[in-house]
């Protein structure tokens, strides 16, 4: 069997070059007896810089990279992400009740054989009708007070507070580009593929650029974005849609200056319900960067464009808007022969829990994980690959139709739609009519197919006013008192932690001019 020795990305952008890094990385590239990671992609694609949310994975991912932390908020204009603050998702503006909730990535505290608190949450032990994450998280409050969720001290890409990033992804993809050159070996090549051959057993051969020729590998990487140039193009690996479930398919996005340039940022993505879909608002160092995702079975582009900038108010005036189109969905067949496709070329899932560059990373790490040390056992790996990465992409969908299907608002045609049955997955219908008389649990998932941990759902569940009803089993919760007392005590944690974490903004900036100090430190002892 011949050896697998060099693996060529075509494509750069977030997936190709975040999928590069960690490749290389993982199988040493930088040694010259191993195996080599190649990437080429054209000079004259540009990468719209509109404001990209993560996941907390991503921690993980740029710092098995060695990627440093403040230089990575540097370079990617990058601020800190604690979670989701959804706006108008429940009901309508003006309704009675509730306008918001949120939802923290820190898990529900539980003390060390103390009681779960959930179940005492839905039987009225936490104070005052208290939200679910007000309840057992001290997140919510922390992010009110515009705090970041870690300090100075710490390190790496660690802190008190689980938490992700915001970033531009044009400028984070070159972050990764210097990093990936520099110190991991990666390979990069300018120029533009015009075509891919393939042999006589239906793999790619080679891939022909219009600057340098031929370029070949044993295994080829898809990082060429919703177009899927190979393994759709060239190996016919067929999209499956869920539009049927999921049914935004557009987006409008502007770049929106801050009214002050010491404007707070908030340490969370901002998910504000419209008519036909829901608006994101991500605070960035010197900007937000904001976009309208909506169903174009629901508006047009000219009312979508008018309730985004209508939304955004006078500081749009004059602004260019970005119109982008996509579909849901994700290719059965992410991995055909030698060719797999990472990030949009395999699929895609509306960005509402910034999904998008966390399943580049979890293909990165299964590509990892399976590639093969000899090309004879690529089929077997692209079996398994793609049995994972379809399982997750169903479970996914199933959590992002929870936020839709559970919400009271009918004032209009999409809100509406969401509801009918015929368009929420069996698999979810499930879990909801269990979780009427028991909440979710973490034997409800299954851990190594799943994104999102059970406390998301349990967030958003109740985050969208999910009743369930515990009243027979009220006998089976009997500290009663005791769990009263570790929701007094997560407040008085959180008032706490006030004085010990510092202004979201003041943080990122302290942190940039720290690395910035240092560099030229550095370039003036050179």
């Amino acid at each position: 069997m011949a050896r697998l020795k060099k693996v060529l990305i075509v494509g750069g952008g977030t997936a190709g070059w975040l999928a590069a890094c960690y490749l290389a990385k993982a199988v040493n590239a930088v040694d010259p007896n191993g195996v080599q990671v190649h990437l080429v992609e054209s000079p004259d694609i540009g990468l719209l810089g509109v404001g990209e949310a993560t996941f907390p994975s991503i921690r993980g991912t740029l710092s098995a990279i060695g990627l440093d932390e403040r230089r990575f908020l540097v370079g990617a204009t990058a601020t800190y992400k604690q979670g989701i603050h959804y706006r108008h998702w429940v009901r309508p503006p003006g309704a009675a009740g509730a306008d918001h909730f949120f939802h923290p990535f820190n898990a529900p505290s539980q003390r060390p054989g103390g009681p779960e608190l959930l179940p005492y949450w839905l039987l009225g032990a936490a104070p005052d009708g208290m939200p679910f994450a007000d309840a057992v998280s001290m997140q919510s409050t922390l992010v009110d007070h515009s705090r970041g969720p870690k300090r100075l001290k710490d390190p790496d890409y660690q802190g008190p507070m689980n938490h992700a990033f915001h970033f531009d992804a044009a400028c984070f993809a070159r972050v990764l580009a210097e990093h990936g050159q520099e110190a991991l070996g990666v390979k990069r090549h300018v120029a533009t593929v015009e075509r891919a051959e393939l042999d006589e057993h239906g793999a790619i051969a080679r891939v022909v650029t219009k600057e340098l020729g031929e370029l070949t590998a044993d295994l080829y990487v898809d990082c060429t974005g919703l177009k899927g140039m190979l393994i759709g193009n060239v190996m016919q690996s067929p999209f499956r849609s869920r539009a049927d479930v999921l049914f935004a398919d557009r987006a409008v996005a502007i770049q929106v200056p801050y009214a002050q340039p010491d404007s707070p940022i908030p340490s969370y993505t901002i998910s504000t319900a419209q008519e036909a879909g829901w608006i994101w608002d991500i605070g960035l160092q010197k900007r937000r960067g904001a976009g309208y995702v909506y169903s174009s079975r629901h508006t047009d582009v000219e009312r979508a464009e008018a309730v985004f900038r209508n939304y955004l108010g006078p500081v749009a005036e004059g602004l260019k808007a970005f119109h982008i189109k996509f579909e849901t969905g994700c290719r059965p067949e992410h991995w055909r022969k030698n060719c797999v496709a990472v990030g949009l070329a395999g699929g895609f899932v509306e960005p509402l829990e910034s999904t998008g560059i966390a399943l580049i990373e979890l293909a990165t790490y299964l590509l990892t994980h399976l590639l093969p040390s000899d090309t004879g056992t690529m089929e077997q790996a692209a079996r398994h690959f793609n049995e994972m990465m379809v399982a997750r992409y169903d479970r996914i969908i199933d959590f992002i139709k929870m936020h839709y299907c559970l919400s009271q608002r009918r004032d209009s045609p999409f809100w509406i739609d969401n509801t009918d049955p015929s368009s929420i997955p069996q698999t979810l219908q499930d879990k909801l009519a269990q979780w009427k008389h028991r909440p979710p649990h973490r034997l409800d998932f299954v851990s190594d197919l799943e994104m999102f941990l059970v406390s998301s759902w349990q967030y958003v569940l109740y985050g969208m006013e999910f009743k369930t009803d515990l009243s027979a089993m009220r006998n089976v919760y009997p500290r009663v008192e005791e769990a009263r007392q570790e929701f007094r005590n997560i407040q008085l944690a959180a008032s706490q932690a006030l004085h010990d974490l510092p202004d979201h903004r003041a943080l990122v900036e302290q942190m940039c001019r720290e690395y910035r100090e240092r560099t030229g430190a550095e370039r003036a002892m050179a």
